[in-house]
């Protein structure tokens, strides 16, 4: 007899799917290839994102009716949401959200709730309304009955999470700082990968019990630790100042300007900043296998990450997602500063890819060519490569070639051109390329991006962007005129 075909996992459903969390626990999971369904308000931002096997149902998490369509037929659910972001009383609203979920979950047969709170102590001082809201849920999902597997989770390390972001803009702009109290609480900060390590496990404990399980890092270490340790890998020098006068709001009005975090977000954090986040039980350890690593390799991972991920991102997917192309998009991706222009052009992408493929050597830029020279001559008189490399071959390239003082990243004919930059410059730069089909003809998208080094590299970029505008603007134009005017004479000289 031929063997019984093996019963598929139970089904999982994946609430905050949208979120930092969520959105990587969603890649795990399919990953996996455990069959999910997503709920989400915004199911048609979602549908975009997922596997095509991956159910998304639409609802939100406090309508009776969309989380009856979204919990039936689910053995494990995550609760991944929260509302700090929201206007009003969200401690209310989470605990609100919370008990409609967990008896929502109980009124379906759900067999178990996996949670994602904060690492805090009661005992351990007043705690902020953050954290005691973070309690607060995981008690009210409790009450339903339901058996929930709950992780309080310290800071997590990883590009993209609200709190590293926060301290990783701090460190980026301010060569001095003048540092709260906060700054040197200890905390157990885990990466995210060992954070997703754990969520995907928990699916698979034994039993159908609860339980509570503190996480984090291989070592604790304070704010100021996890300060000092990102400044160190990113070579950067930084003074820290401590000050006893910032108050969480001052602190929070500070944020607003010098970090992506909003001041009342960033005040509801700062206030949880003054309570310990370290781990006291040795529950997890006990009953999982995994072994988080420490600051240093969690903060090397987000960098290294970042890096992959931008090596993986075509910008015209990122920057055209709200919609129609725009001619000048400006924009960040972690850390990084970007220039973002494009142009259609009435010929076919192999045409309005042509001279992309021939830029840079004999050829020039097509606009502001004695720019680049110029540039080029100061890359010289600071010990750099200067323009002097040209290219090897003018119509033609292969990832690793030299083109003046860049280097070749990415070439896919016809399609995309990518180049690293070699110049002295106080951070690291790249220009791209991409081309597209798009009715009649093609979009040309020209992209400039710099990772800036500290406070000088911002300045560097911010000084420039005049310069941007007349350079890349300029050079986007030029190449689509050259596409439309066709190929051009191997004799024919360039324009400065």
């Amino acid at each position: 007899m031929p063997p019984s075909p093996t019963p598929p996992s139970p089904k999982v459903l994946l609430t905050g799917a949208t979120g930092y969390i969520g959105g990587r626990l969603l890649t795990e999971l399919e990953s996996a290839r455990r069959p999910l369904r997503c709920l989400a308000r915004r199911p048609e931002t979602l549908r975009a994102k997922v596997s095509p096997g991956t159910e998304v149902v639409g609802g939100d998490i406090q309508d009776p009716a969309a989380l009856a369509t979204a919990l039936a037929g689910i053995d494990t659910a995550y609760y991944l949401v929260h509302s700090m972001g929201a206007h009003g009383d969200y401690r209310q609203t989470d605990m609100d959200a919370a008990r409609s979920f967990g008896a929502a979950a109980r009124a379906a047969g759900v067999r178990r709730i996996i949670y994602l709170g904060g690492l805090a102590h009661a005992d351990d001082g007043e705690l902020s309304t953050h954290l005691k809201s973070r309690l607060e849920t995981g008690e009210a999902l409790r009450e339903s009955g339901v058996p929930v597997i709950e992780f309080r989770a310290s800071i997590v390390i990883g590009s993209g999470s609200l709190s590293f972001e926060m301290i990783r803009a701090l460190v980026e702009r301010l060569p001095v700082m003048i540092c709260p109290k906060w700054v040197a609480t200890l905390a157990q900060p885990i990466g995210i990968d060992d954070l997703l390590a754990y969520l995907v496990a928990a699916l698979d404990l034994p039993g159908n019990e609860g339980a509570v399980f503190e996480i984090g890092g291989g070592n604790r270490a304070s704010y100021g630790d996890l300060m000092r340790e990102y400044a160190r890998q990113r070579g950067l020098r930084r003074t820290m100042i401590s000050v006893p006068f910032l108050t969480p709001h001052l602190s929070s009005l500070w944020l607003g300007l010098v970090t992506p975090i909003y001041a009342r977000i960033g005040r509801e954090l700062i206030e949880g900043l003054r309570n310990r986040s370290v781990v006291l039980s040795d529950a997890a350890r006990q009953q999982f296998s995994i072994r988080p690593v420490g600051l240093s390799e969690a903060i090397g991972r987000a960098i290294r990450n970042e890096d992959r991920e931008f090596a993986l991102t075509r910008w015209s997917d990122a920057l055209q997602s709200g919609g129609g192309p725009r001619p000048l998009v400006t924009a960040r991706f972690g850390t990084r500063l970007v220039d973002a222009r494009s142009v259609h052009v009435a010929v076919p992408p192999d045409a309005a890819f042509a001279p992309i493929a021939r830029i840079g050597g004999a050829s020039g830029w097509y606009y502001g060519t004695w720019l680049w020279k110029l540039r080029g001559y100061a890359d010289l008189l600071m010990g750099g490569v200067g323009m002097r490399r040209g290219r090897r071959d003018p119509a033609r390239a292969v990832p690793g070639d030299t083109l003046d003082f860049w280097r070749v990243e990415i070439f896919e004919p016809g399609r995309r051109l990518r180049l690293a930059a070699e110049m002295k410059v106080p951070g690291r730069a790249w220009l791209e390329f991409e081309v597209t089909p798009e009715g009649d003809g093609s979009r040309i998208q020209q992209t400039a991006v710099f990772d800036p080094m500290g406070l000088w590299g911002l300045l560097y970029w911010y000084a420039l962007v005049p310069v941007h505008g007349f350079i890349f603007g300029g050079m986007l134009n030029a190449i689509a005129a050259r596409a439309v005017q066709g190929p051009v004479p191997a004799a024919a000289s360039v324009r400065p």
